[in-house]
């Protein structure tokens, strides 16, 4: 394990900058979405340059977890109804479904799992969020998304260190814990690492790279353990864990911070189970 143990951050880097960036037309899109002066009418606009995207937003806006009484038909309705927010956050989450779909053997999870996870995680992180009274809540949607987006970066070394991080895990380490000793990084840091290059905000990059550490968290506490919850339960409900949900270390000062109990917290997991139960929740790729 010489060659894992001298990886370097450097070497990370390089590796982060080997993924694609935001196709123009993207950018566009979030550029308008965080105009307070932009109508919907401008956004509709840009979306439909793509049809694939535009599919796929009124799939979403039309899912268990957005939909309201009435059917959303357009992209202009989805932004009335749902508001900018929402949209972005359909956005972000069509784009990155290609980046995550395949097979991360090292954490034993099969092609589109951490797709399927992580659309869970997104729609459980902003249940607890309305839960708690985060007003932010399609900022939750995003962290819980994008939480282990780091996996896919750093599942190749993970694999070749298998027995290593495996024998750390059996002598009590966390998985995250085993990554750092046997690698030198865990698949937050590195998660953190391509936010950055996405420009995505410092308040996601945080929840990233420490939603396993939530005691650290600086820049938006509330959000870090909003979202280390959110993974939690999934954790308890047995949702395509993979191998690192098996040594997974829970923060229960969070729930205290949050005003959470024991009642609130099973609430929660009904909710969604019924959300996943109720009908196909996976935006296809």
């Amino acid at each position: 394990m010489e060659d894992n143990k001298a990886l370097t951050m450097e070497e990370i880097i390089s590796r982060v900058q080997e993924i694609p960036p935001f196709p123009q037309t993207i950018i566009k899109i979030m550029e308008i979405t965080k105009n307070p002066d932009a109508g919907a009418k401008e956004l509709e606009e840009e979306i439909i340059k793509d049809q694939g995207l535009t599919t796929k937003i009124l799939q979403l806006a039309n899912s268990a977890f957005y939909r309201g009484r009435r059917s959303i038909d357009t992209v202009r309705d989805a932004a009335v109804v749902l508001g900018f927010e929402a949209v972005r956050t359909m956005v972000l989450t069509t784009v990155i479904g290609k980046f995550m779909e395949k097979e991360l053997p090292g954490y034993a999870l099969e092609k589109e799992a951490l797709w399927k996870q992580s659309q869970i995680s997104a729609i459980m992180t902003k249940a607890v969020a309305k839960k708690v009274g985060y007003k932010k809540i399609d900022q939750a949607y995003t962290a819980g998304l994008l939480r282990d987006i780091g996996k896919v970066v750093l599942d190749q070394y993970v694999g070749s260190a298998y027995q290593e991080i495996n024998t750390l895990v059996e002598k009590g380490y966390t998985f995250i814990e085993a990554e750092e000793q046997v690698i030198g990084f865990n698949h937050g840091q590195v998660g953190a690492k391509i936010a950055e290059k996405w420009n995505l905000p410092e308040e996601l990059a945080e929840v990233i790279a420490i939603h396993h550490n939530p005691r650290a968290a600086v820049i938006n506490p509330r959000l870090v353990y909003i979202t280390h919850i959110a993974d939690s339960l999934i954790m308890m409900m047995g949702i395509h864990i993979g191998i690192d949900g098996l040594a997974y270390e829970f923060f229960s000062e969070a729930t205290k911070a949050l005003e959470l109990n024991e009642k609130k917290l099973s609430e929660i997991m009904s909710e969604v189970a019924d959300i996943i139960e109720g009908e196909p929740v996976y935006l296809e790729l």
